[in-house]
């Protein structure tokens, strides 16, 4: 049988999770699909995959073979696509990025995306949870913070700076910290899954927090300082509306760390394909112009928020006055 076509049906088995999708693709049958993966299984002489009634699972050897046969596939997109003169990416594009990050300023670019691109798809994976990109058979992973893993490679397409917020309500009722070790007689929100935890990094070194709210989203934080829950920490992006809006309040900004990168992260040791080179570049231009993603965003919007105050008071006094002045 065609060692192809049993190549890219389990690839699209994998990509879809479904043997009928794949048989409307291939216009072809459900058993038909089936029967080709068992095929491969028993040319290969191991498991690909793990087949129950509610889902289909990658085993470690379907993992590792998926990975290399996505590399093969790629290959022989790009070389027709360069016989025939075609520069536009086409097929599966599968990423995962932070919650956060995800739904406040990914989704919305994913529009434009697939209407520029018409042959590309997306399968993209919004989780705050670690994934790796090889056993989990991704293209590309958006991820915060400096790259330490030496197989892979990365793109940076912004910066992320953090700090520390809550609601007005809040500091009316529990007062303003003025230094990070005043953060031990307050409520803070901690995130579960990152690796400081109830360790706050500031400018003079990590300080040890605590508070009777935790979240395991960064999204949870927002919505726990916006709600008056207590002093919340994450990035500069996540709150830069609610800050703008008077919604949130900066807390100790003279304190905070030197920004992380946003990366797009890839693999080293795979082929990478004509649709995460496209993708990579598009969502770089998207977040370029993103305010909150650059350097001294931070000082930007202390200066706006500065100036809003100002005027603000400016107004309200001279409304003070007029209301004065008709009295008399």
């Amino acid at each position: 049988m065609d060692r192809f076509l049993l190549m890219n049906c389990f690839a699209r088995v994998v990509e879809t999770g479904s043997f009928s999708a794949v048989a409307r693709e291939l216009r072809t049958s459900q058993p038909s699909v089936s029967r080709y993966v068992a095929v491969l299984e028993e040319h290969l002489g191991t498991r690909l995959l793990h087949r129950s009634t509610r889902k289909l699972t990658l085993t470690p050897e379907g993992a590792r073979y998926y990975g290399e046969v996505r590399d093969i596939l790629d290959a022989v997109a790009g070389a027709e696509c360069n016989a025939r003169g075609i520069d536009k990416p086409k097929g599966l594009l599968r990423l995962a990025c932070p919650t956060s990050l995800g739904r406040v300023h990914l989704l919305p670019c994913v529009q434009a995306l697939l209407e520029r691109y018409p042959e590309l798809e997306v399968d993209l994976q919004i989780s705050d949870r670690y994934v790796d990109l090889v056993e989990e058979g991704l293209d590309l992973a958006i991820r915060i913070g400096h790259l330490a893993d030496s197989s892979l490679r990365a793109r940076t397409i912004g910066v992320s700076e953090r700090v520390c917020v809550a609601s007005p309500d809040y500091l009316a009722r529990n007062g303003i910290p003025h230094h990070p070790k005043e953060l031990e007689n307050h409520n803070c929100v901690t995130y579960m899954l990152s690796a400081e935890g109830d360790h706050w990094p500031f400018r003079d070194g990590e300080v040890a927090v605590n508070g009777r709210f935790r979240v395991n989203t960064t999204d949870g934080i927002f919505s726990a300082a916006a709600g008056g829950l207590g002093i919340g920490y994450g990035p500069l992006w996540l709150f830069e509306d609610a800050l703008s809006k008077h919604q949130l309040q900066l807390v100790l900004e003279d304190y905070v760390v030197a920004s992380s990168p946003i990366n797009v992260i890839y693999s080293a040791k795979r082929l990478v394909p004509r649709r995460a080179i496209v993708f990579m570049d598009f969502i770089a231009d998207e977040f370029g112009r993103i305010s909150a993603m650059q350097d001294g965003a931070l000082e930007r919007l202390q200066n706006l928020i500065g100036h809003r105050s100002k005027s603000d008071a400016k107004r309200n006094k001279s409304i003070v006055t007029r209301g004065r002045m008709s009295r008399t």
